[in-house]
C-alpha cells in the first residue's frame, strides 16, 4: 500500500469564504457596497494560500493577475457596467486549459514550465463574463484517470476526506469548489472526469452536450470525447457558469445570451418532466448503500414534486464500456506518441502504462468503436422519445483511498478505475448531457450523488430537475446546504 494511503482522515469542507455563499448571494453584497470584488479575492487568495495548499487542488495561483482583475471589476460596476452575476466573482481554471501568462502544465512533467500566450476559448469567456481567475487547478496527469492522485505535482486531496482522492480527473477543480475557496472552476469531461469528482466531493457536476462549449485552447485527451464542463456548489451556480459558457455565433461574432433571473433554474419546472430510472444489467451492480439510498431519497423526492415518474430499460448502457475504452485510448495514444518515443521517464508510470495499452488499440477496432457508436446513440435516443430525464447514481462506491487500485470485488467491481467511470462513460460515449447532484444521506461520512440525463441541448431540464432535489435535500439538512454532513 502506498504512502498516501495512510493519511489521516480531516475535513475541509466548506472552509473557505464560499463555503456557505452561493455566486448570487455573494454577487448582491458587491452590488450593494457591503463587500467589493477585491475584498472578495482577498478572501479566496488568503483561503488558497491556507488550505490549498495542504490539499494540493491548486497548481499555480495568480494573485496579482487575481487583484487587478477584481479592480478593474469594482471599477466597472462603480460605472454602471454589470457584466453579469460573474463579474467579480473568483473561480479556478483546470490546468489543462490554457491562460494566457500563466502556466499551464497539464499534471504533467512534460509540461512544468509551459506559459500559454492565448487563453483557451472557455477562459476568455469568463474573463468577459467578469471572473477573476484565481489560478489553476490541479488535474490527474493529462486528464488520464478518474482518482485524481496522479500528477507530478501530486495528488489532490478530498476535502470531506483528506484520505481519500477526489476523484478525476478534474480533482482541483471540485476539491477547490468543495473546500469553499472559490464557487464555482472549469473541468473538462471525456468518461466522467467532471461528474466523477463531483459525486466524490459532494458538488455539483455538468458535463454538456458537445459542441455547445469550445474546446479550443483546451489540451486533449479525446478529440471526439471531450467536452468542457463546470463544477459549482449549488445547481444556481452551476447555471450561471453554464451561461457564462453558453455562446451563439451571430455576424458580428460570438455572443452570449444576455444576463438574466430568468435563466436561473425553477425547481417548480421538474414537476412538469417524465423522470425514468435507468434499468440495466450495469445498473445492478451498485456497491455502495450510500449510493442506493440516495437514489431512492432523489426518486421519492421528485415524485413527490410531482414529476412523472417510471423506470427505463436502456440495454444499450451495457455496451458502452469497450467502444469508449478503445476510442478513447487510441485518440489518447495519437496526441501522446512522440511524447511516450521520445520522453518517456516523464510520464507518471501508471499513465505511461495506460498509453502501453492504448497504442495495442488496432485501426479496426477503433472504426468498428466509433460505428457502434452511433448505433448506441441512434437507439438510445429512441427509447428517450418517451422520456425527458434518466436518472441514476454518478459512481456506484465511495470515494476510494488515495493510491488505491483495487476492490475486494463489490458488486463485481475489481478495479477502482473501472467502477468510477462506469455509470458516466455511458453518456460520454452516446453524447448526452448529465449532471451529477450532491445528496444529503444521514450518518455518511461521504456524500451520495446521482445522475441526471438529458437529450442533446436540454441543458435546462437537468437544471430544473436538479434544483428540485437540491431544495428537498437542503430542507433536511440543518446546516441549509446541499451537501452531506461532514463530520468525520
Amino acid at each position: 500500500m502506498s504512502k498516501e494511503t495512510i493519511l489521516t482522515a480531516v475535513s475541509l469542507a466548506s472552509v473557505g469564504p464560499f463555503g456557505d455563499a452561493s455566486v448570487l448571494e455573494v454577487a448582491q453584497r458587491i452590488r450593494r457596497r457591503e463587500t467589493t470584488a477585491l475584498e472578495v479575492t482577498e478572501q479566496s487568495l488568503e483561503a488558497v494560500n491556507e488550505y490549498g495548499t495542504e490539499l494540493n487542488c491548486f497548481i499555480t495561483v495568480d494573485p496579482e493577475g487575481a487583484r487587478r482583475a477584481a479592480r478593474d471589476a469594482d471599477r466597472e460596476l462603480a460605472l454602471g457596467h454589470d457584466l453579469g452575476p460573474l463579474h467579480g466573482i473568483p473561480v479556478g481554471v483546470k490546468d489543462l486549459m490554457a491562460t494566457s501568462g500563466l502556466r499551464t502544465t497539464m499534471g504533467s512533467r512534460h509540461f512544468a514550465h509551459h506559459v500559454p500566450d492565448a487563453d483557451a476559448d472557455a477562459v476568455m469567456l469568463l474573463r468577459r463574463s467578469g471572473a477573476v481567475i484565481l489560478g489553476k487547478t490541479h488535474t490527474h496527469e493529462f486528464a488520464f484517470g478518474p482518482t485524481g492522485d496522479r500528477a507530478f505535482t501530486g495528488p489532490a486531496l478530498n476535502p470531506l476526506d483528506t484520505s481519500r482522492v477526489t476523484g478525476g480527473s478534474s480533482s482541483g477543480s471540485a476539491a477547490a469548489v468543495a473546500a469553499g475557496l472559490v464557487p464555482i472552476a472549469l473541468g473538462s469531461d471525456a468518461a466522467g472526469s467532471v461528474r466523477i469528482p463531483g459525486a466524490l466531493c459532494g458538488v455539483v457536476g455538468l458535463r454538456p452536450t458537445a459542441g455547445l462549449v469550445s474546446v479550443e485552447g483546451v489540451f486533449p485527451l479525446s478529440h471526439s470525447l471531450d467536452v468542457v464542463s463546470p463544477l459549482a456548489r449549488a445547481v444556481s451556480d452551476t447555471a450561471v457558469a453554464w451561461w457564462a459558457l453558453s455562446t451563439k455565433s451571430t455576424q458580428e461574432g460570438i455572443r452570449r445570451p444576455i444576463w438574466s433571473p430568468s435563466l436561473l433554474p425553477e425547481p417548480g419546472r421538474a414537476a412538469q418532466l417524465r423522470i425514468s430510472e435507468v434499468k440495466c444489467d450495469l445498473t445492478e451492480r451498485v456497491a455502495s448503500s450510500t449510493q442506493v439510498e440516495a437514489l431512492q431519497f432523489a426518486i421519492e423526492t421528485l415524485t413527490d414534486s410531482g414529476a412523472s415518474m417510471s423506470e427505463t430499460c436502456i440495454p444499450e448502457v451495457d455496451e458502452c464500456a469497450q467502444p469508449h475504452q478503445n476510442i478513447l485510448f487510441a485518440e489518447a495514444y495519437a496526441i501522446h506518441e512522440t511524447r511516450v518515443k521520445s520522453a518517456p521517464e516523464l510520464f507518471d508510470p501508471e499513465i505511461l502504462n495506460q498509453l502501453s495499452v492504448a497504442s495495442e488499440v488496432r485501426g479496426w477496432e477503433y472504426v468498428q468503436a466509433q460505428q457502434t457508436r452511433a448505433r448506441l446513440r441512434r437507439q438510445a435516443l429512441e427509447r428517450l422519445s418517451v422520456v425527458d430525464v434518466l436518472i441514476l447514481p454518478t459512481v456506484p462506491i465511495e470515494a476510494p483511498l488515495i493510491g488505491q487500485r483495487t476492490l475486494a470485488d463489490k458488486a463485481g467491481w475489481t478495479t477502482v478505475r473501472e467502477a468510477l467511470k462506469s455509470f458516466t462513460v455511458p453518456w460520454s460515449l452516446l453524447d448526452l448531457p448529465a449532471i451529477s447532484v450532491p445528496v444529503l444521506v444521514h450518518g455518511a461520512k461521504m456524500p451520495g450523488s446521482v445522475q441526471l440525463v438529458g437529450k442533446p441541448g436540454e441543458e435546462q431540464k437537468l437544471l430544473d430537475t436538479a434544483a428540485a432535489l437540491e431544495k428537498a435535500v437542503t430542507r433536511l439538512n440543518a446546516t441549509s446546504s446541499p451537501y452531506v454532513q461532514r463530520t468525520l
